[in-house]
């Protein structure tokens, strides 16, 4: 099995020499080359044929988003790893990079005592994310990484789910738990939805603080929903989309009639907070057999467990496919574990969402309809 190869791009010498190390430290990859610029990183790339790039956001001259718009121009499947300043400007720009096809980012350690805890940090976040994007790669000969033009853009297509078991029932709550490629999957779904939504949606993206609240307000402005981060208290209504906050687990509580969200800082659970798991377990708690459970792209097995209580609940999974998954992580223990009722490819879930939402739904508006007009009786 040969090793992953990996390019760091960073204007920092001292951040090239303890990414380089932290990536070295694993006998499973190599570090390629390293590159201080944006215009050096482009011409070493046919050079070194690597398997991923790690990228500095911030560079002087050509930045870091210049330099991604150029890779993904000219090597459109090449999985490039964006390194952020953890701060809200990083947060900004990093988010921007994912909008542009980054593949998926790390936030630079801040405030660790010594350089072992940075290692340490490095070792722990930062590899898992380069192998899980590397995987297909791994055991194969290396392809020459030839430049080409990006394909053109193919006009959508709605693929026809995979239904593995056919269900009918109503659903009251739709809980979404996606990681690596998350950003842009949950624009691509939530932008296809309809304005009139019938249930609310709750939302696990793993994400740290101040990155989670920018998405929240970048996806309100990219779609019909309202998109907001979870407040202890927020109310669940039709077209309402609570995003869980970085660093804080996300719930359901019954109070009564009344189900409404709240948020908390008990343990991680699958090393995250928040946790999909920990979600899908409120929702199947408070609804039963009326939740619809959606797991999207993203590494690891969070929301395994939630789906199997969702399952056990009566209520149903849909899950995103192999082909348009970033990495087939999270839906894929799903689906192999045989919980899913429907897998689905990213172009097709928001209609599958849609036509589960509505089941016995629009029947019973179209007589109330029909008996507010007095086409029928009420009788």
């Amino acid at each position: 099995m040969r090793k992953v190869r990996v390019l760091v791009v960073d204007d920092a010498a001292a951040v090239r020499r303890v990414v380089s190390d932290a990536l070295a430290s694993d006998p499973e990859v190599e570090v390629a080359g390293v590159a201080p610029t944006g215009r050096l990183a482009l011409a070493k790339l046919p050079q070194l044929n690597p398997d991923l790039v790690t990228l500095d956001v911030e560079m002087p001259g050509m930045s870091g988003l210049e330099t991604l718009a150029e890779i993904r121009t000219y090597y459109p499947d090449l999985p490039v790893i964006m390194l952020s300043a953890h701060t809200e400007q990083g947060a900004v720009v990093t988010l921007e990079a994912l909008s542009l096809g980054a593949s998926d980012y790390l936030a630079k350690p801040a405030g660790l005592p010594s350089p072992e805890d940075v290692q340490a940090y490095l070792r722990e976040h930062l590899l898992p994310k380069v192998k899980a994007l590397c995987a297909a790669r791994i055991g194969h000969p290396a392809s020459p990484l030839v430049a080409r033009p990006a394909p053109p853009e193919a006009e959508p297509r709605e693929a026809e789910p995979r239904e593995v078991r056919p269900r009918v029932e109503r659903i009251d709550v739709v809980g979404i738990g996606v990681s690596t490629g998350g950003p842009n999957a949950l624009a691509a779904i939530l932008s296809g939805l309809t304005a009139d939504f019938p249930v609310p949606i709750l939302v696990v993206q793993h994400m740290p603080p101040v990155f989670t609240r920018l998405l929240a307000e970048r996806l309100c402005d990219s779609t019909p929903l309202r998109v907001r981060e979870a407040v202890p208290g927020g109310v669940l209504e039709p077209g309402a989309v609570w995003l869980a906050r970085g660093e804080s687990h996300m719930v359901v509580e019954k109070q009564g009639r009344r189900t409404s969200v709240n948020v908390n800082q008990e343990p991680r659970e699958n090393s995250c907070r928040p946790s999909v798991d920990v979600l899908f377990r409120s929702l199947a708690a408070a609804f039963g057999p009326r939740t619809l459970a959606v797991v999207l792209t993203g590494m690891g097995r969070d929301g395994l467990r939630g789906c199997q209580e969702v399952r056990d609940a009566g209520g149903q999974v849909v899950v995103q496919d192999e082909a348009t998954s970033v990495v087939w992580g999270m839906p894929g223990f799903v689906a192999n574990a045989g919980l899913a009722h429907a897998v689905v490819p990213l172009g097709g879930i928001a209609a599958e969402i849609e036509r589960r939402a509505w089941v016995r739904r629009s029947r019973a508006l179209a007589t109330a309809a029909a008996v507010r007009t007095g086409v029928v009786s009420g009788g």
